[in-house]
Parts: C-alpha cells; sequence; structure tokens
C-alpha cells in the first residue's frame, strides 16, 4: 500500500471513530469472503451436460449471436475461416496471445492472414478464448491476461470466441467459482482477481435511437461463438 492511500484511508477511519484494523479482524474479513454463500440456483441453471450446451446455443441465438460446434483444432481453424467467408469478411485476424489459440494449425488449415496481441482500431476480426460461459443467459465470460488482451472483445467489428464445451456451466454462482479458481491458480494475479472480466451477451446494441435496436454501436456487430465439443480433447 503507497503511503499516500495508506494517509487517505487512515483519516477515513479517524473521521469513522476506528483505529487501524487488527490482524484479526483482517482475518475474518477474509475469512467471510472466503466462506461465502451462493445465492439460490433455479433448476434451470442446474442442467445435465448435454442440456447445458443446448440451452447455451438456444440462448447465444436469442441475443443474435451465432454458434458452430467443432471437434479439434484443424476444425476450429476452418469454421473461423467458413465464417469470415460466408459472411463476406476481409480474412484478416487478430488472435489472442493464447495458445489455446495460437496452437492451432491456421497456416496449414486456411489462407487467413493471421497477426496477434492486443487489438487496434484497423483490425476487422478478432479469436480469442473464453474462461467459461452460462448456459441460462447464453453468456460468455472472458478474463483479462496478457494472453487474452481486453481490446480483443471490443474494438474489431467481428469478434469470435472459442469456448470449451466442459466450460459451459449452469449459473453464474458456479462460473464466479470458476473465476475465483482461476485467479487463485494464476502465478501472475497471485490470487487477486485480474483487471478485468468480461461477460458477454450477445453483440453490442443499443435501442436509445427511437427504440430501434442497432448492433454494433459501443462494440462488436457480430459476434460467433465456436464451441469445441469434448471429442476434441
Amino acid at each position: 500500500m503507497t503511503e499516500a492511500r495508506s494517509a487517505i484511508l487512515d483519516r477515513i477511519r479517524g473521521a469513522l471513530g476506528s483505529s487501524r484494523r487488527s490482524a484479526d479482524a483482517a482475518d475474518q474479513v477474509d475469512q467471510r469472503l472466503r466462506s461465502h454463500k451462493a445465492g439460490i440456483i433455479p433448476n434451470r441453471g442446474r442442467p445435465g451436460n448435454a442440456e447445458r450446451v443446448a440451452e447455451f446455443t438456444a440462448e447465444v441465438e436469442r441475443v443474435n449471436a451465432t454458434v458452430a460446434h467443432v471437434t479439434g483444432p484443424a476444425e476450429t481453424a476452418r469454421e473461423v475461416a467458413r465464417y469470415l467467408a460466408s459472411n463476406n469478411l476481409p480474412p484478416d485476424v487478430k488472435l489472442a496471445p493464447d495458445p489455446t489459440v495460437t496452437n492451432i494449425p491456421w497456416a496449414e488449415q486456411t489462407m487467413l492472414n493471421i497477426s496477434q496481441g492486443p487489438a487496434n482500431d484497423a483490425d476487422t476480426a478478432s479469436v480469442s478464448r473464453a474462461l467459461a460461459a452460462v448456459a441460462e443467459t447464453g453468456t460468455v465470460v472472458m478474463m483479462s491476461s496478457p494472453d487474452n488482451p481486453t481490446t480483443l472483445n471490443f474494438l474489431p467489428p467481428t469478434h469470435i470466441i472459442l469456448l470449451d464445451a466442459a466450460e459451459i456451466l449452469g449459473s453464474y454462482e458456479e462460473t464466479w467459482d470458476r473465476i475465483r479458481g482461476e485467479a487463485g491458480e494464476t502465478a501472475e494475479t497471485g490470487g487477486f482477481m485480474p483487471r478485468s472480466v468480461n461477460w458477454i451477451t450477445g453483440p453490442s446494441r443499443t435501442a436509445d435511437i427511437e427504440q430501434t435496436l442497432l448492433l454494433g454501436m459501443h462494440g462488436p456487430q457480430r459476434l460467433h461463438i465456436v464451441i469445441v465439443d469434448d471429442e476434441a480433447t
């Protein structure tokens, strides 16, 4: 903690009539955060494996995104190329540096122009990897890191997300447990949450203008989710 921040917090505690937290009080707060109770999970958030994938797919399509199922890295590369070609989009793709994404045989399976790293305003399409997804709302969860720059989620007008079928969870409560587990396992974060966790449900949209739904106003106009089925592992 910086000296300036410590001084500010000390003044706030003084104004509230409290002293600096003791070690015991800090331990109590930490224990309370770690042993929090989950909210009520409805039956809709407790489907079986096959039902989770089907429910997630239905919810994704309901919010104007698209879904494809593949069974391996080669098929993943071909699906990305197919999606861009079928929508008459440029064959230029910015990849997340995540090894799960970069180890796909792009050059062997496609003629896409591939680069990797954070997105900029010249990029037309991005491919990144989701940490998890929520079946009951069709939401994908993106955890920021050097391997998954947040700019890939927002700058290119076309966002393609790779998602393992096994990472489709039933509810938000399960997903938060997955996020906390990932943060605790990652040495880079030291057990803390990353800089951002983005929950994405469909492409960017607004109805502010005469109540007319417009896509792509504040982010990607197109969202395509490629689900890598369990057989691929």
